[in-house]
């Protein structure tokens, strides 16, 4: 397929997608909305965990911060969505400076056990601000406007996505990706390590940010727990894992496919369903562990040998 061909067929999906609202009943597009914002929390994710390598669990703190943030402007400050949504992206970004550099020097399961401890901090720090409503959360105005939120998520994906793409081509995403393979060799060619993933971590939480708020004013109430759930972390990486870390689209059609899935089970068999995400992340590791883009590349050369391969060349 062509480079010509790529960009049409995109721009012809993005198309079909944006006019959902006017296709589609109500039940379809709330689930449509939380599946975008899970898409792009993946993209997200996929930016410091895909290409860096770092497996970040604090990427829910991103999304708590988005939301807060939004929430925080429009009921206390009394200012308009937008300006909660850019409120939002600023903490973010500003936790990404503050506390990644210290963090980042981390690396491994330690780095993920610092963004595990980070979810839990700011979750009992919240619930001490009476800015935030302390453990009672906060009401946003309430807005009857499915197709709105609809679109500005389907805008948020649409530019994590192209980030991401420009992240693949561009040297910045060289430097990521040699930070992955090969952290001190990375550094010794000149890449300034410290500053590409404090810069990964931070784009990477502005998108889960904004997600934050507009999911904030979509369901209209945020508390700690919910704002800062670390099970959506776990989702992030899941469904990147099974769509696959490092690729463009990879985790936005792991987002696609599991949010689908999950949702049939769970109106099927409720109980079935919350073994779901667990089952998904033993087989995407065993058998597809970069995920169903490197799948649908090699598959066609080596046939149903690629799953017996990776179970060998990972001793499983």
């Amino acid at each position: 397929m062509t480079p010509k061909l790529k960009v049409a067929l995109a721009v012809a999906v993005t198309c079909a997608l944006a006019s959902l609202p006017w296709l589609a009943s109500a039940t379809i597009l709330q689930f449509s909305i939380s599946t975008l914002l899970l898409a792009t929390l993946a993209q997200g994710w996929n930016i410091i965990g895909g290409y860096t390598g770092y497996a970040s669990f604090g990427n829910s703190v991103f999304f708590g911060l988005g939301s807060y943030g939004t929430a925080i402007a429009m009921v206390q400050w009394h200012l308009p969505f937008g300006v909660g949504l850019v409120f939002g992206a600023v903490l973010a970004v500003v936790f990404a400076l503050v506390l990644g550099i210290p963090v980042l020097r981390l690396r491994g399961h330690y780095f993920a056990i610092a963004t595990l401890a980070l979810s839990q901090v700011m979750t009992a720090i919240v619930s001490n601000l009476e800015i935030a409503g302390r453990n009672t959360g906060l009401v946003l105005p309430l807005l009857n406007g499915d197709p709105l939120f609809y679109e500005l998520s389907l805008a948020l994906l649409v530019l994590a996505t192209l980030t991401v793409f420009w992240i693949a081509h561009s040297r910045f995403g060289f430097g990521l990706i040699a930070i992955r393979e090969n952290e001190d060799a990375a550094a010794s060619m000149g890449i300034n390590t410290t500053l590409y993933k404090v810069l990964a971590f931070a784009i990477s939480g502005i998108f889960s940010a904004l997600a934050g708020g507009i999911h904030a004013y979509w369901i209209t109430f945020i508390d700690p727990v919910s704002a800062f759930d670390l099970s959506l972390n776990v989702k992030m990486i899941i469904m990147t894992v099974f769509g696959g870390p490092a690729s463009i689209l990879g985790p936005v059609v792991g987002a696609f496919v599991l949010s689908g899935i999950s949702e049939i089970l769970s109106s099927a068999i409720s109980s079935v369903a919350s073994l779901f995400f667990g089952a998904v992340i033993i087989v995407a590791v065993v058998f597809m562990p970069r995920g169903l883009a490197d799948v649908l590349r090699r598959f066609r050369k080596t046939g149903w040998r690629y799953f017996s391969e990776n179970v060998k060349k990972y001793r499983l």
